[in-house]
């Protein structure tokens, strides 16, 4: 992946080159087909990090998914392990499988991510055409890779979806572009609420752990609401996100630095749409974030436009992808940004 960026006030181009994911990913079925697994590695320094937290036992991050699935009957399935929570659409489309080169804004600050517990599932028709989806977890709510004892409370997730013209083909309502053309109008409508209870990190399974300055470890409720939409038709896509975050009380550190650390809270909107035609689409994105404390180094206000543009050699498997963005901060200097990547999986 080649990324640039130049800095609108100062006129300052910095860029890089570097592998942003590589991962090996193994699923299948363990002694009956009921009975499934998913296992996946992160290889690259980006997938892995956090080698120097003491929670993740000074080690570095390498598991992703370990995560068993049994479907104990017809629409009905019980997951247990690591895996990632039913949250936002777009974190739960695989990043293999994006319409963009990365996820929006409102992903990055607010998701869920992956973590460590136990989800049921539940599907079933509603009317003559329609799907009503149900997903419950509870988690430990510190995130992947934990080592340590569940410092806060169990995290609590659900997730309700509703597909009204019928499932979409081959799974599409989870992946980005309409690259099966869909024949009829498919959509899909989302909503989760997810409740950390004693949530140890600024952004509950992600951030720092958020500690007062003798070292000992504080916590606060994290409350987060997502609403989300995906469309497809014939070659146009279109999804739509809404994400609120909020915690019980502000709860906030001053370091020797003078900075703040704090959890992370407020809103966004994501907003995207693109069309194929044949193995090429065009894309175009809006996002806003609105954090509820500007003073948090972390986190500022910021509205992003993007244009993107992807070559799907073999769908997802072998592509090109492109784009260009021009974020807005409130607080700190505007940033046109260049991205080009390709992407194998195999």
């Amino acid at each position: 992946m080649y990324q640039g960026s130049l800095n609108v006030v100062s006129g300052k181009w910095n860029d890089q080159f570097l592998i942003r994911r590589s991962r090996m990913k193994f699923d299948g079925f363990a002694y009956h087909p009921s009975l499934t697994y998913k296992f996946e590695i992160g290889l690259s320094s980006r997938d892995i990090g956090g080698g120097d937290v003491d929670e993740h036992g000074n080690t570095s991050r390498i598991i992703y998914d370990a995560v068993l699935k049994w479907q104990f009957r017809k629409n009905w399935s019980l997951w247990a392990g690591q895996t990632k929570l039913p949250g936002n659409r777009e974190r739960v489309i695989s990043s293999q499988k994006m319409q963009f080169v990365d996820r929006s804004l409102l992903n990055s600050r607010f998701n869920l991510d992956r973590d460590v517990g136990v989800q049921l599932h539940h599907s079933s028709n509603l009317g003559n055409q329609g799907v009503f989806q149900q997903i419950l977890a509870v988690s430990i709510g510190e995130g992947r890779n934990v080592t340590t004892n569940n410092i806060g409370g169990y995290d609590y997730t659900l997730r309700l979806e509703y597909l009204p013209f019928g499932e979409f083909t081959g799974g599409g309502d989870y992946f980005g572009s309409d690259l099966k053309r869909e024949k009829s109008p498919k959509l899909a409508i989302g909503a989760t609420f997810d409740y950390n209870d004693g949530a140890a990190r600024q952004r509950g399974q992600l951030g720092a752990f958020v500690q007062d300055s003798n070292g000992n470890q504080l916590s606060t409720d994290l409350s987060t609401v997502f609403i989300d939409s995906h469309f497809k038709y014939n070659g146009f896509s279109f999804m739509g996100e809404y994400a609120n975050k909020r915690s019980s009380e502000q709860v906030f550190v001053v370091l020797d630095d003078f900075s703040t650390l704090k959890y992370t809270t407020g809103n966004a909107i994501n907003l995207q749409a693109g069309y194929l035609i044949e193995k090429s689409e065009w894309a175009i994105r809006y996002t806003h974030v609105n954090p509820d404390d500007l003073t948090y180094s972390g986190l500022k206000e910021e509205t992003q436009y993007t244009l993107g543009y992807s070559k799907y050699i073999v769908g997802h498997n072998l592509k090109l992808q492109s784009d260009l963005s021009f974020t807005d901060k409130a607080q700190g200097d505007n940033l046109v940004t260049f991205r080009f990547q390709f992407e194998i999986s195999f």
